[in-house]
């Protein structure tokens, strides 16, 4: 601890000054003359900016030495302009012209690096906080309900956990980076995915497809990597609050400051539901009661040359509480009334720091997270603690048309719980320490303007399993912005985590079963994808494609069929697949109205004995969709986007009498914002417009959750047992809300 405080000293002993001068810009719309608020203006190569307010106006320190500022917004074209040496302050107007392009959004999910979209040779999705604010949700969980191929699935009837689905794969085959580090896995995969707050996010990139060359284990289906705000972009303070008809309460507070040369950001989340619902009758709650608070701090270092030295720190803390209406905390731990009630604790402490090198980018990257959970699933109690420690260095240099990068990543992991997972032969509880040491490697080589290939490796080495190796090969065509044509396979591996794998089991209504020692999970990924891009007068737009395979060997199997009290866990003795095909299309209209529609075509499935069986809670078909239109004359925008889904098989009991699949369902939202003298907006909407929820007996037998008169022969002569993994969907309905916004 004290070298590490004293290299953190030494640093900020590095930090340079020299601004002596100040730059006041309007940022207007060309032609109409219409002020742009919250346009991005960055100094190139000095790692700082700001963000114009609600009028177009930005005002910031710049250096008396010649350099150039780039200001871009969303819907607008990026402009760069040479500002000459000088000590005088400058004062200037820019004129954005209207542009609905996003080709050139840097992206670094794919490669690392910081790149735009059109030269990462790995497709790559954006999402930016404007998205998000269509449908205002409490967490990144909720928030990704409107993204093709995602779909946030709810495992459980009572508590509510869940997973993050991409293209049909479970959520264990997703992993959640923050500022691209592995924050959210294992343990903290479980709850962690609601303690994000969605106004910590600055954008969301997506990655579909195996990623464990450059990311490891759990990255097999894909990625979401959650860019949190910058301090040197975030606003100066906003403050947003809104409410629900079902009594649901959030706040988000954030301040930007500087303290010296830094530059740090704050971020204070609070969400408050405490309202027993239930409408299904079922005398079991229909959401999740929840109180929640996170507090997010990060600082930006300033230094020479642009270089990135940043610190984060968060910390989450959650009650959460579901079951019989009339449980209270009383009842916690008992057998007379159910309830499943989780106390969780989080801490994670993350960081980047550029290596000043002349002819290459080098960065050590580091993160820390501590979890705790108290837990009680009825009168099943589930105590447990996971701390994960991540250290990465990477290197990127260029040689002729090879762009090299390589680096190194020691991923260490403490659990222990009070089950049998980790007792030891003695029957005492046991630590349980796993470290992942690993080396990539990947070399992108620029053919010519139009051609790319990437070529990447990765080997990693894990106590029980030995070494594992993860491939990758990519090609990409594009000979202009209008269209590029990728396409790529690769592997992916996953070591597993039973906890991750399936909550259901810890909630007391069925147990597990692990008959033979599990071994990682291995896939092999193919994709083509093509985008065509269109640049008109009165309209741009996109529509891209991308056609998937995957082939899984010793699949991780939960059976939840051969003993219906329980889950039995085992790698699978045939093969797995899941292929399909996903669509994109947004078209952006010079008259502000905006759509975009998405599909996903799939088929997940796994063959053995020579029989095909359908992946449980996997539907064949997904789509979304989202219409915004702006009326600029009084502030008005008006938001409307939804998602639907095609039937699924669900888990069943044996002679169950609920239907083996789920009906075809559509989740629909709208919502209506206004601003108010630049800095105020109210916003309101209604959520789940068509009241779509899942059927009343999707809890089986909530009558007798401690399955006390399973056995009796009149009452019970299928032996059904209480199970809440029968679920698909939340069974919270149709309700409103109404919120507020502050931005200084």
């Amino acid at each position: 601890m004290f070298r590490l405080l004293l290299i953190i000293k030494l640093l900020l002993l590095s930090i340079t000054t020299g601004w002596t001068r100040n730059i006041e810009i309007s940022i207007l719309e060309e032609g109409s003359r219409q002020a742009i608020p919250y346009a991005n203006v960055l100094i190139v190569n000095h790692g700082k900016g700001s963000i114009s307010n609600a009028n177009g106006l930005v005002k910031m320190e710049v250096p008396s030495d010649s350099f150039v500022l780039r200001i871009s917004a969303l819907g607008y074209s990026t402009k760069e302009i040479t500002y000459e040496k000088g000590n005088e302050n400058i004062r200037d107007s820019v004129f954005l012209s209207i542009e609905f392009s996003e080709l050139d959004e840097v992206v670094i999910s794919g490669t690392l690096e910081e790149r735009t979209i059109m030269k990462s040779p790995i497709p790559i999705e954006v999402y930016h906080i404007g998205f998000l604010r269509k449908n205002p949700s409490p967490s990144l969980f909720e928030s990704l309900q409107n993204i093709n191929g995602v779909r946030p699935q709810i495992n459980c009837s009572v508590c509510n956990t869940g997973d993050i689905h991409i293209n049909g794969m479970e959520g264990p085959y997703t992993m959640i980076l923050i500022d691209g580090m592995p924050m959210v896995s294992g343990l903290g995969s479980i709850y962690g995915l609601s303690g994000i707050p969605s106004a910590l996010i600055q954008r969301i990139e997506i990655v579909k497809g195996p990623a464990s060359t450059l990311y490891g284990s759990e990255a097999v289906g894909g990625l979401i990597n959650v860019i949190t705000q910058s301090p040197l972009q975030a606003p100066r303070l906003v403050i947003e609050s809104y409410a629900s008809s079902w009594l649901e309460k959030n706040l988000d507070a954030g301040l930007s400051f500087k303290a010296g040369k830094q530059n740090s950001l704050l971020g204070i989340n609070y969400f408050h539901y405490g309202n027993p619902v239930d409408n299904n009758g079922d005398g079991f709650t229909d959401l999740t009661l929840q109180h929640r608070i996170s507090v997010f701090n990060k600082w930006n270092f300033a230094r020479k040359n642009s270089k990135e030295f940043s610190l984060a720190a968060r910390y989450v803390y959650e009650d959460r509480w579901g079951g019989q209406m009339n449980w209270s905390s009383d009842f916690r731990g008992g057998d007379s009334i159910y309830g499943e009630s989780i106390y969780t604790g989080r801490f994670e402490f993350f960081g980047k720091y550029d290596i000043p090198l002349r002819k290459m980018e080098s960065a050590i990257q580091f993160s820390f997270s501590d979890h705790r959970q108290n837990s009680a699933y009825g009168n099943n109690l589930f105590n447990a603690s996971q701390d994960i420690s991540f250290l990465q260095y990477r290197i990127i240099g260029n040689k002729g048309p090879h762009q090299f990068t390589s680096g190194a990543a020691l991923r260490t992991t403490w659990y222990n719980d009070n089950t049998f997972l980790t007792q030891s032969e003695t029957g005492a509880d046991s630590l349980h320490l796993v470290n992942l040491p690993g080396i990539f490697l990947q070399d992108e080589i620029k053919i010519n303007a139009s051609n790319r290939v990437l070529v990447g490796s990765r080997i990693d080495h894990h106590p029980q399993h030995g070494w594992i190796y993860s491939p990758r090969l990519n090609y990409q065509w594009g000979k202009d912005e209008k269209q590029t044509l990728r396409a790529g396979i690769g592997n992916g591996f996953r070591v597993v985590n039973l906890f991750t794998e399936e909550h259901a089991a810890m909630t007391g209504s069925r147990s597990i079963i692990i008959p033979e020692k599990l071994l990682p999970e291995k896939s092999w990924n193919a994709q083509v994808n093509y985008r065509r891009n269109f640049f008109l007068t009165n309209w741009n737009g996109s529509m891209e494609s991308t056609v998937f395979y995957t082939l899984f060997s010793n699949k991780i199997m939960p059976d939840y069929f051969s003993v219906p009290d329980a889950i039995v866990f085992s790698n699978l003795k045939g093969t797995a697949v899941s292929r399909g095909v996903g669509i994109n299309s947004d078209w952006n209209f010079k008259n502000r109205l905006k759509i975009s529609l998405g599909a996903t075509f799939m088929d997940v499935f796994r063959i053995e004995d020579g029989e095909k069986k359908q992946q449980v809670l996997t539907e064949h078909f997904s789509g979304v969709f989202s219409i915004s239109y702006s009326f600029l004359k009084w502030g008005i925008n008006l938001d409307y986007s939804g998602s639907i889904y095609g039937p699924m098989d669900l888990p069943l009991q044996e002679h169950d009498f609920r239907a083996p699949q789920s009906p075809w369902y559509s989740i629909q939202n709208i919502k209506i914002s206004k601003t108010i003298k630049g800095k105020w907006s109210v916003f309101a909407g209604v959520k789940n417009l068509l009241n779509f929820v899942p059927p009343a007996y999707s809890i089986m037998r909530p009558f007798d959750p401690f399955d006390q008169q399973v056995s009796d022969p009149v009452q019970n002569p299928f032996g059904y047992r209480f199970d809440t993994s029968y679920v698909y969907s939340s069974f919270q309905g149709i309700r409103t809300y109404f919120g507020m916004r502050y931005q200084l």
